[in-house]
């Protein structure tokens, strides 16, 4: 098993609690709207429309209500909990693609999210050409891409494809180059979102390597994934959410303990949002 025995290398250390915070999240709320009574068709709103009836209601539905979190720099965190508990909204939060609707997010230091697959990838641009791009939108300069341009399409490993359509990529070949781009920029904030699962094992074992590589720098992990033995290993350190507030913050252990629980029990108490 060389992905487990990989996994092994990633032994959790303690915080130091006099580390610098790189993120605050301090009071935040998060609400999207969706709409009731949205017509459908164009008899649903010519009816609508003559009985002056509201044709679009838009209603509050909360993702995030209160949220705090702190996180120091060289801390590898994990955010566990049920789908659509507001887990992938806390990193979009961090990444800047969201913004609160109330409460404050505070970033210090260069992020490199890898958190949807092909976010922001054109499919008709080839791989080069989107790494170009992607890199560009983390901030790296011309000369920097082009001083990494060849660990890029070797840390990727999708070699000849690299000039080709990323239509034509797998999902996986998307993760792979993504991440390679997104090591290239030298971050000082990584957020994952669970898109190392889709990847080969060999590519895996390369990732790990690499994350280890970063947080032996110093560099800080924020990590949402569904894999006890990879947050049990990579993480010093889980906060759980449920309903979109903080049901328990500790160490990964304690956590993961009461969070099984929980499963067994079925005391969550429900799970909205995205």
């Amino acid at each position: 098993m060389l992905f487990t025995g990989v996994m092994k290398q990633f032994m959790p250390k303690s915080c130091d609690h006099n580390a610098p915070s790189v993120v605050a999240i301090q009071n935040v709320t998060k609400r999207f709207y969706y709409s009731e009574h949205r017509a459908k068709s164009l008899r649903g709103w010519f009816i609508r429309s003559v009985l002056r009836k509201s044709i679009d209601n838009p209603q509050p539905g909360f993702v995030l209500q209160n949220f705090n979190l702190e996180i120091k720099q060289g801390e590898v965190v994990a955010l566990v909990g049920l789908n659509g508990c507001g887990k992938s909204t806390v990193l979009r939060l961090i990444a800047g693609i969201y913004h609160p609707s109330s409460g404050t997010v505070t970033v210090n230091g260069r992020v490199a999210a890898i958190i949807e697959l092909g976010a922001g990838f054109h499919s008709e641009l080839t791989g080069a050409e989107n790494a170009a791009i992607y890199a560009s939108v983390l901030g790296l300069s011309h000369q920097q891409l082009a001083r990494h341009y060849e660990d890029i399409i070797e840390f990727s490993g999708i070699g000849g494809f690299f000039d080709t359509p990323i239509k034509y990529y797998s999902s996986g070949m998307e993760t792979r180059l993504a991440f390679a781009v997104a090591m290239c920029v030298e971050p000082d904030i990584i957020l994952l979102d669970e898109v190392l699962a889709v990847s080969d094992q060999m590519f895996r074992e390369r990732c790990f390597n690499r994350l280890r590589e970063f947080r032996a720098k110093g560099g800080t992990m924020i990590v949402v994934s569904h894999d006890w033995d990879q947050v049990s290993q990579l993480c010093s350190r889980a906060v759980w959410l449920d309903g979109g507030t903080v049901r328990m913050d500790s160490d990964v252990n304690t956590v993961m303990a009461a969070y099984e629980g929980a499963v067994v029990h079925g005391t969550f108490a429900g799970a909205f949002g995205v």
